[in-house]
């Protein structure tokens, strides 16, 4: 990666009129961006959400979130009304995910009830691309939204005959998912354009697991650890850290190695060549989980989980074929051991360090500015940190003193001259120990850059609060005065 810096910001969360942030929002971001001095955007995954809203649970790893179709854009192309456009503008601060899974699918619906099968759509159903996630759609429609394990038995079990039957009757149904993916495919192609064109690179997010109700877990269930009634036997979490005293439970069914292995890892080389597709470099969620991973049986609780080797050689080695590793970004965060970093610099991926974590007293913590080098990506926070301004204020007198007589320590050791009197000069003594630091790349939440508090939080891990994935800026957030700083320290820090 080149020397520079980028905004952490989920297209989600973009500033816009239509109860989310969609594709059609991103130009503007990237103009500031572009303004900025950025070489970098960082998105969360692009995937539809499933339970809890959250962009790691999805129905359909690889597939975009029909959510992000800019509705203007439709109505550019006579599939809309202004009309209907108005109905689905709204000013609430927040996403609200159930207003949006009521209206917008309709929305949708009547769009793609005036769109004509051009040639270029029925060449992109032929290719297959979206065809598990309409067939997976279309069956969860007609059984009312319900998890796949609620499906008729035959439905359920994917019996071939059943399926083909079901394909047959209802051709319409499973076009109009189809036309969801060409779409959002187009559009996003748009937009990654035009940060090209800005000379921006998107940094993407490739989530370690998928979700258990989804279609890559109903048409490959021999590659996941269940049941024969295709129930999960083991799940995926990690033991307790610095997120979660108790561990998490994530829930998501763990993979069977052994078949994936058997099959030359095809579909996890199928799934890294198209992430790096969408996006110019793919941050490897919990990338720890391809050392050894935590598996949990399932009903149980993270103490009654335990560590298992992935045999990661043959497993880099497939996807290697199929696509540029050095793209990949590593988060290795959490309980890490010599396995990890020997894996990470055997495949010479970059690795992750978090300011958020670095100012805690001790002078060998890995996290401190002045400690990173090269190949390393720099962040203030990620999605599951509360914000700079919010963790400062929640923290004892006791805590805040330590953390900025650190702080204080690493900016004299990297001879840098900043004030730290208040929340604020804080959060910029540690944004501009970030730009200063040798990290090829350091990324801010936008939160960070532009000093907002806790109600900006991302998500709490643990945790099925309302509140998590559903941020959003207003578009005062965004302003050229914040650009302009960005910019200068930029320069000033030669990214």
């Amino acid at each position: 990666m080149k020397r520079g810096f980028g905004i952490l910001m989920h297209v989600a969360s973009l500033p816009g009129d239509y109860g989310i942030g969609g594709f059609g929002d991103c130009y503007r971001f990237l103009d500031f961006l572009a303004d900025a001095g950025a070489k970098y955007w960082q998105v969360l995954p692009l995937s539809p959400t499933g339970f809890g809203n959250s962009p790691y649970q999805s129905p359909a790893a690889g597939m975009l979130n029909p959510y992000f179709i800019s509705l203007e854009e439709l109505r550019a192309e006579g599939l809309l009304t202004e009309e209907e456009l108005r109905g689905a503008r709204t000013q609430d601060k927040r996403i609200d995910y159930g207003w949006l899974y009521r209206t917008r699918y309709p929305l949708l619906r009547k769009a793609y009830s005036r769109f004509r099968h051009t040639p270029a759509f029925c060449a992109y159903v032929s290719r297959g691309a979206a065809g598990d996630y309409a067939l997976f759609m279309a069956l969860k429609e007609k059984h009312g939204g319900a998890p796949f394990d609620r499906w008729e038995e035959k439905y359920r079990f994917a019996d071939p005959a059943a399926l083909d039957a079901f394909v047959a009757e209802n051709g319409r149904e499973l076009a109009f998912w189809h036309f969801l993916q060409y779409v959002a495919a187009r559009q996003w192609k748009k937009v990654r354009s035009y940060a090209a064109e800005k000379g921006i690179a998107v940094i993407g997010d490739l989530p370690l697991y998928v979700a258990y109700d989804s279609a890559d877990v109903w048409k490959n269930p021999h590659l996941f650890k269940l049941d024969e009634e295709r129930k999960p036997v083991k799940v995926a979490g990690v033991p307790p850290d610095y997120f979660s005293a108790e561990g998490q439970l994530w829930g998501n069914p763990v993979y069977d190695y052994a078949a994936h292995e058997k099959e030359n890892f095809a579909w996890w080389a199928q799934r890294a060549a198209r992430a790096l597709k969408t996006c110019d470099f793919v941050r490897i969620d919990h990338f720890r989980g391809l050392d050894r991973y935590f598996e949990i049986p399932a009903g149980g609780t993270a103490a009654e989980g335990r560590w298992e080797a992935v045999p990661h050689a043959a497993l880099f080695r497939a996807i290697a074929e199929k696509c540029d590793i050095s793209r990949f970004i590593a988060e290795d965060l959490g309980i890490l051991d010599e396995g990890v970093y020997a894996l990470r610099e055997r495949l010479g991926v970059a690795g992750m360090s978090v300011l958020s974590f670095a100012f805690n007293g001790d002078p060998n913590n890995p996290y401190l500015p002045e400690k990173l080098g090269r190949n390393t990506v720099c962040y203030t926070g990620t999605h599951d940190n509360d914000t700079l301004m919010g963790l400062l204020a929640a923290m004892s007198a006791e805590e805040k003193a330590r953390f900025i007589a650190g702080l204080k320590e690493s900016l004299r050791k990297m001879k840098l001259r900043c004030f730290t009197t208040d929340d604020a000069l804080v959060v910029s003594a540690v944004t501009e120990a970030g730009f200063a630091c040798k990290a090829d790349a350091f990324i801010l939440p936008l939160q960070d850059a532009a000093f907002l508090g806790t109600e900006y939080r991302m998500n709490e891990p643990s945790t099925d609060k309302a509140e998590n994935w559903s941020v959003r800026f207003e578009r005062n957030r965004i302003r050229p005065v914040l650009a302009a700083r960005l910019k200068k320290l930029a320069e000033k820090y030669r990214r």
